[in-house]
C-alpha cells in the first residue's frame, strides 16, 4: 500500500451527509469508510441529521476520535410534499450554523460528502474558505438527470424549472469539488461527457466499497433462518434486498414474477420499503402468488442471515436510465458469497462487473423473455467457487477506497 499518506499531519475529517446514524460502528458504505479513517488515526466529525418527527433534540455524540453531531432538521421523509420541500430548503444553513456553533474550534483537513444531495455547496465553501480544507465528492448519484430518466422532471415546462434549478446546483458542487470519486468507469465518462468544464484528472474511480467480512452461513443456520421466516428449504430462493421505489422499475420485477408464477422450483423474497411497496403489496393481494414473500423490513442480523441462507441476490433498476448507477447492495450480497442476476438498463456497468467476476448474470431490464430462462436454470448444478467473495477482496474493500482519495488529496505533496 501508498506509504506516503503516512508521513501527513493526522487529519481533522469533515463528513456531511443525510445518513441518520448514531454511531460508525453500523455498517454501510460510508461508516466503513469512516472507520477507515479512524483505523490510520485521523479524527471524524460527522453531522448526520435526524428529523423533527423523531423528537430528538440536536447534541453530540463523541466517542475517541469520532465526534458525530445529530443535527435536527425538520421532516423529509414521511411527509406531505409542501413539508418536505420547506424542510429541504432549510437542511444547507441548517447545517452551517451547526458547524459555526459545535465545530468552531476545529480546523477541517478535508470535507467529504456524497450526493445525494446536491445542495451542500455553500457549507462546503465555507468549510473550504474558513480552514482551506480539500474537497472530495463521493458521487454516488447523478441528479437531476436520474429523475428526468424515469419521469420525473422533464427539461421542459414547470418541470424543466426544475430541472434547471437543480442541475445549476450540480454543476457547482462539481466545480467546488477537488476531487470527484466515481462508483464505476461508465460514472466517470458520463460526468466528463456532459460536464466538459471538468478537468479529467478531477475526476476517478472510488467504487462504492465495504469491510469485507464474510457474512456466509453453514447449513445449520440456513435451515434456521429459513425456518423463522416461513421460506421454503426444498426450492431456489431469489432474494431481493433494498429500496423498493420508481428507481428500481418496480413494474418489471412485477412481470417477472408473474412469469414464474407456475414454477414450483422457485420462490422469491423480497424485503424491503419505499415508494413503490405498495405496488408489489397490491399484487400480492390480487393475484395471491404462491411462491412469493414480500416483507417490509427485519432485524439488521436477521437480514444479513437470510440474504446469506438464499441461493440468488436480485437486482433490478429501471431501463429508461441513461445514466449509469452502481446499487451498493451488490455489495452485501458478494459478502453473503452468493451469485447474483442483475436486471439493468444498458448504460449501467454493474452487469459488466458481475460478469467479469464470473459470478452472476445480467440482461436488460425490459426483457423478460431472458430472465425467465435464468430462473429456469438448476443453480444447485453451477458452482460460482466463491468468486463474488474474491472479486470484492480484490476490488471492493474500504482500504482500497481510502488509498484512492488518501492519494488524491495529497497529489500535490508528491
Amino acid at each position: 500500500m501508498p506509504c506516503k499518506e503516512d508521513r501527513l499531519i493526522k487529519m481533522n475529517v469533515l463528513f456531511l451527509t443525510l445518513l441518520d446514524f448514531d454511531s460508525i460502528e453500523e455498517h454501510n458504505i460510508y461508516t466503513d469508510l469512516l472507520r477507515e479513517f479512524v483505523k490510520h488515526d485521523h479524527k471524524i466529525y460527522a453531522i448526520s441529521p435526524v428529523e423533527k418527527r423523531k423528537n430528538q433534540d440536536t447534541k453530540l455524540i463523541k466517542n475517541k476520535n469520532v465526534t458525530i453531531l445529530k443535527l435536527k432538521i425538520g421532516n423529509v421523509q414521511k411527509t406531505n410534499v409542501l413539508e418536505k420541500g420547506i424542510s429541504t430548503l432549510k437542511i444547507e444553513p441548517q447545517f452551517i450554523s451547526g458547524i459555526k456553533k459545535y465545530f468552531s474550534d476545529i480546523k477541517f483537513d478535508l470535507v467529504l460528502y456524497s450526493t445525494p444531495p446536491i445542495t451542500f455547496c455553500n457549507a462546503i465553501e465555507y468549510v473550504k474558505k474558513r480552514d482551506g480544507a480539500k474537497s472530495y465528492l463521493l458521487l454516488k448519484d447523478i441528479f437531476p438527470q436520474n429523475a428526468v430518466d424515469i419521469g420525473m422532471l422533464s427539461k421542459s415546462g414547470w418541470k424543466g424549472i426544475i430541472y434547471k434549478y437543480f442541475r445549476k446546483k450540480e454543476k457547482r458542487l462539481y466545480q467546488i469539488s477537488d476531487h470527484i470519486g466515481c462508483m464505476s468507469q461508465a460514472n466517470v465518462d458520463y460526468v466528463l461527457k456532459h460536464n466538459p468544464n471538468i478537468a479529467s484528472e478531477r475526476v476517478e474511480i472510488c467504487p462504492n466499497s465495504v469491510e469485507v467480512i464474510d457474512k456466509s452461513v453453514d447449513q445449520k443456520t440456513k435451515i434456521k433462518i429459513r425456518n423463522k421466516y416461513g421460506i421454503p428449504l426444498n426450492k431456489m430462493i431469489f432474494v431481493y434486498g433494498g429500496n423498493l421505489g420508481k428507481p428500481q422499475g418496480i413494474d418489471f420485477l412485477i412481470e417477472c414474477l408473474k412469469c414464474q408464477v407456475r414454477n414450483k422450483n422457485v420462490f422469491f423474497l423480497i424485503v424491503g420499503d419505499g415508494t413503490e411497496y405498495r405496488k408489489i403489496q397490491e399484487y400480492i393481494n390480487v393475484d395471491k402468488p404462491c411462491n412469493v414473500k414480500l416483507m417490509k423490513r427485519i432485524p439488521k442480523e436477521d437480514y444479513d442471515t437470510m440474504v446469506a441462507a438464499c441461493d440468488v441476490g436480485m437486482i433490478f433498476l429501471d431501463h429508461r436510465f441513461t445514466i449509469p448507477n452502481f446499487p451498493s447492495r451488490l455489495l452485501s450480497y458478494m459478502q453473503a458469497k452468493i451469485p447474483v442476476l442483475a436486471c439493468t438498463d444498458s448504460n449501467t456497468d454493474v452487469g459488466k462487473t458481475i460478469m467479469d467476476g464470473e459470478f452472476g448474470w445480467w440482461c436488460e431490464s425490459n426483457d423478460v423473455h431472458t430472465v425467465e430462462k435464468f430462473f429456469d436454470c438448476d443453480f444447485k448444478t453451477i458452482n460460482m467457487k466463491d468468486k463474488e467473495f474474491e472479486y470484492l477482496l480484490k476490488y471492493y474493500s474500504v482500504e482500497k477506497s481510502y488509498y484512492i482519495i488518501m492519494d488524491s488529496i495529497t497529489m500535490k505533496d508528491e
